[in-house]
C-alpha cells in the first residue's frame, strides 16, 4: 500500500510540474517559466519542455538554461513593454504558478489521505478477547505461531481470557475490547441489547462441537427418557443452553420451571463435570472438549451429536465480533485481523495433527494442564474449524431464543448484525469462494 501511496504522489508531482511548465509556456514563452531571456529565443528547461519564442541567437544563462537574443541579426527587437503591461504579465504568471502548485498539493493530499486512510496508524493497540477452548482454535494458534503479530506490524496485542460470553459483550459494551472470539447467543444478546450499535460479526470460528452426553447407569437411552432427570448447561440462556431448551420443548418436554419434570441447571463446565463424576447429573449438553471429557473421564457416553439436528451437520458454535466503533473508525486495522484470522484457519484445516500439539500446548498454558490426546482427538472429530459463520444457523438460535423468552417481547431483527464485506474480499484474492 504504502508504494502504491508514493507511486502515486510522484505521479502527481511530475504530471503537475509538467503542467507548470506547459501552462507557463501559453503566451509567456521564457517568461512564463519565470525566466527571461534579452530579446526573446528559444529556452530549454531540465524535463525537455521546451518553450518556442521568437528571435534567435544563444546566449548562455546560469543553471544550464540556455536562451537566444536577437542582437545582429538583422532583426527589430521587440518593443518595450509599458510598466503597466508588465506588472500585468507578472499577476498572471504569478497566478499560474499558484494554480500549479494548488494541483500538486491536492493530488499529492489525496493520495497521502488515502494511504493513512487505509493502512493501520502507528501506536494502534488491538484488544483481542477469546476462550480457552478449542472452538477458538484460531485465537490460540495465531497467537502462538505469531500470525496475528506478522499481520498486524506496529500494532499492540493485548488479549484477554474470557469464560462466559456474557462477559465478553460487557467489556465490548464498556469500550475496553476490541475484537473477540464468542458464540452465537452472546452474540445475539449483545446486538439486540445495544439495538444493533454495539457490534458486527466479520467472520466465522467455528461449526460443530456440541453433544448431549448421559451418564451410564441414568437410564437415558432416548429423549422420552429425559423426563425427569437433571441436566447441566453451561450458561443460562448460553448456545448449548438454549439449544438444550429448545429439544426438549420441540420433543413435548417441559423444563420444572415451565411446570415440566425436566431439570436444567446452568453450571460452569468445569463444574458440570465435577457433578457428572459424582453422579448428580444425569446428562449435560456441552461443547467440545468438555463433551469428550465427559465421556473420557466421566464416564460418559454421546446420546446426540447436534450436528445431527441441522442440514450439512453445520451449525455455528463460535465466530468472530468486532466493536463498531473501530469497524466505523479503524477498517484497515480490522481487515489486517481477519486476514490473520484467515490464515490461522487455513492453516490449521490443512495441519490438523500438528494444529492439535499446538492447541493442546496453549490450553496447557492457560488451564495449567494439557488435554489427553485421545480427548481432544475426539473432540476434534466433532467439529470444524471455519471462517464460514454458517449465519442462517445463528438466525435460528435467534428464533428459539426469542420462543424461549430470552430476548425480549420483540422479535429480533439482525439484518445488520453480519459485515462479510472484508472477509469475502480476502476469500476472493486467495482464489476461496464467498461466505454469507
Amino acid at each position: 500500500m504504502a508504494i502504491v501511496a508514493l507511486f502515486c504522489i510522484y505521479y502527481a508531482q511530475y504530471y503537475c510540474t509538467n503542467v507548470v511548465l506547459y501552462i507557463s509556456s501559453l503566451k509567456g514563452g521564457a517568461e512564463g517559466c519565470g525566466l527571461e531571456g534579452p530579446g526573446g529565443g528559444k529556452v530549454e528547461v531540465s524535463g525537455g519542455v521546451k518553450a518556442e519564442v521568437p528571435g534567435v541567437g544563444r546566449p548562455e544563462f546560469s543553471g544550464g538554461v540556455r536562451g537566444a537574443a536577437g542582437a545582429g541579426n538583422g532583426k527589430a527587437l521587440p518593443a518595450r513593454l509599458s510598466d503597466g503591461e508588465l506588472a500585468a504579465r507578472k499577476r498572471s504568471r504569478s497566478r499560474k504558478r499558484w494554480a500549479a502548485i494548488a494541483v500538486v498539493v491536492i493530488v499529492a493530499g489525496s493520495a497521502l489521505a488515502g494511504y493513512f486512510f487505509l493502512r493501520p496508524a502507528e501506536g494502534d493497540v488491538l484488544r483481542l478477547g477469546y476462550f480457552p477452548n478449542i472452538t477458538h482454535a484460531q485465537a490460540l494458534v495465531g497467537l502462538e505461531k505469531g500470525t496475528f503479530r506478522e499481520h498486524l506490524p506496529g500494532v499492540g496485542l493485548k488479549t484477554y481470557v474470557f469464560n462466559a460470553g456474557p462477559s465478553v459483550i460487557e467489556a465490548m459494551f464498556a469500550g475496553k475490547l476490541d475484537i473477540s472470539y464468542i458464540g452465537p447467543s452472546p452474540t445475539i444478546n449483545g446486538y439486540v441489547q445495544s439495538k444493533g450499535e454495539a457490534l458486527r460479526v466479520v467472520a466465522g470460528a467455528c461449526s460443530g462441537g456440541a453433544v448431549l452426553v448421559v451418564r451410564n447407569g441414568s437410564g437415558i437411552n432416548s429423549t422420552a427418557d429425559l423426563s425427569g432427570k437433571k441436566l447441566g448447561s453451561p450458561q443460562l440462556g448460553n448456545t448449548q443452553d438454549v439449544a438444550l431448551r429448545h429439544h426438549l420443548k420441540a420433543n413435548g418436554l417441559k423444563t420444572k420451571e415451565e411446570g415440566g419434570s425436566v431439570e436444567v441447571v446452568a453450571l460452569p463446565n468445569a463444574d458440570i463435570l465435577t457433578l457428572f463424576k459424582k453422579g448428580e447429573l444425569d446428562g449435560a449438553w456441552v461443547p467440545e472438549p468438555w463433551g469428550a471429557r465427559l465421556v473420557h473421564e466421566g464416564g460418559g457416553r454421546i446420546m446426540l451429536d447436534e450436528r445431527t439436528l441441522w442440514d450439512n451437520g453445520s451449525f455455528v458454535t463460535a465466530n468472530v465480533i468486532v466493536s463498531r466503533k473501530l469497524l466505523d473508525q479503524k477498517p484497515a486495522l480490522v481487515r489486517k485481523f481477519v486476514q490473520a484470522h484467515v490464515e490461522a484457519t487455513l492453516w490449521i484445516q490443512e495441519n490438523p495433527i500438528e494444529a492439535k500439539t499446538v492447541i493442546n500446548r496453549q490450553l496447557e498454558r492457560l488451564a495449567g494442564k494439557p488435554l489427553a490426546n485421545a480427548t481432544l482427538d475426539e473432540a476434534f472429530s466433532r467439529l470444524n474449524i471455519t471462517y464460514d459463520p454458517v449465519s442462517a444457523s445463528l438466525r435460528t438460535y435467534a428464533e428459539w431464543a426469542f420462543e424461549l423468552g430470552f430476548l425480549g417481547a420483540a422479535r429480533p431483527d439482525l439484518s445488520h448484525l453480519y459485515s462479510l464485506g472484508t472477509l469475502n474480499t480476502i476469500l476472493k484474492e486467495k482464489g476461496l469462494g464467498a461466505v454469507k
